[in-house]
């Protein structure tokens, strides 16, 4: 059965993205929108003079035998590559090398390719943030920050961070209530760029007893440009709620000194920097709800917070959505 009015889907990430294609597979009519410039959410890429920076999701893993079989489909259109960088671990001041077994993806030549391809041409409103979710009497309309109207849906699907999801889905108090309860923590990510490779051997490090959680050498990684030496550094949680309102150039200064600490070699001034703030970065526990439903009204809520709070978290909680929404159309 098909719904009398397109379904509407807010948020582009990997959740939106996975229920969109799922939808869209079944013959469902879709409309998605998002409040970025482009795709992603948190797997999104910035460009930037010191090329493509993957500033969010730095790989993932696959676990689950359904996203295991999606994601060799990615493999096989090039979308995806597996990144199998020099792993070290940095704790009590001490760098040593930490090789595992684990496969890590990425997205190619970006972490944004993946949703870039997942949306291919389905309709979407970019830099359109939705306020206000509504219903009449028999249809969903939807309402931007710029006061405009969206609408008739049959359906509306909320894709995004826990604490926006709670606002939009006011009409179902139970929903709503859920999505509050979810604690969700913020990150910063720095990129640092220098003209000269650094002398070291260390391609990706887990961190401890520091602010940073995590340091990625962006060349590493399949597919992407050498313009200069890049790297991604990403503060642990603690320290981002601590300096959460930290100026950037301050956040940049602080997490260059934590990283040249650790790295194991001289580390000049970098030739290009800068930084951004996820507010909401990754859940702080994980739930088994799979996705948020309210069948009888037509309002659902998927993401990684209804689940692992990992990218495949996402794409499973939004087949969820699309699994759920679809039974009861039949």
């Amino acid at each position: 059965m098909t719904a009398t009015a397109p379904i509407a889907i807010i948020g582009t990430g990997i959740a939106g993205l996975s229920a969109a294609q799922a939808l869209h597979a079944a013959g469902q009519q879709v409309q998605l929108f998002d409040k970025s410039r482009g795709s992603g959410g948190r797997m999104a890429s910035k460009r930037s003079d010191a090329g493509a920076l993957d500033l969010g999701a730095q790989y993932f893993t696959a676990r689950d035998r359904r996203f295991v079989e999606v994601v060799q489909q990615w493999q096989a259109r090039g979308w995806v590559a597996e990144w199998t960088p020099s792993l070290y671990h940095f704790k009590d001041g001490r760098l040593s090398a930490s090789p595992d077994e684990q496969v890590r993806w990425v997205g190619s030549p970006r972490m944004s390719a993946i949703t870039r391809a997942m949306l291919g041409a389905l309709p979407v409103h970019f830099s359109c943030r939705i306020t206000e979710v509504f219903r009449g009497e028999q249809h969903w309309s939807l309402q931007d920050a710029e006061g405009q109207s969206h609408g008739p849906f049959s359906h509306v699907v909320i894709a995004t961070p826990a604490p926006q999801a709670s606002a939009l889905l006011a009409a179902a108090p139970k929903l709503a209530g859920a999505a509050a309860s979810v604690a969700m923590e913020p990150t910063w990510a720095v990129a640092l760029a220098f003209a000269a490779p650094l002398e070291t051997k260390v391609e990706g490090c887990f961190v401890q007893d520091s602010p940073i959680d995590w340091v990625a050498r962006n060349r590493s990684k399949p597919g992407r440009d050498r313009l200069m030496d890049t790297w991604v550094v990403h503060a642990s949680s603690a320290w981002s709620k601590q300096h959460l309102d930290m100026p950037k150039e301050a956040v940049i200064e602080h997490l260059h000194g934590a990283f040249a600490e650790l790295i194991g070699c001289a580390v000049p001034a970098p030739a290009f920097s800068l930084a951004h703030r996820w507010l909401y970065a990754r859940p702080a526990s994980s739930h088994q709800w799979g996705a948020l439903a309210d069948a009888d009204l037509g309002l659902y809520a998927c993401g990684d917070w209804c689940l692992s709070g990992r990218v495949e978290g996402a794409w499973l909680s939004g087949q969820d959505v699309a699994r759920k929404l679809l039974e009861h159309l039949q």
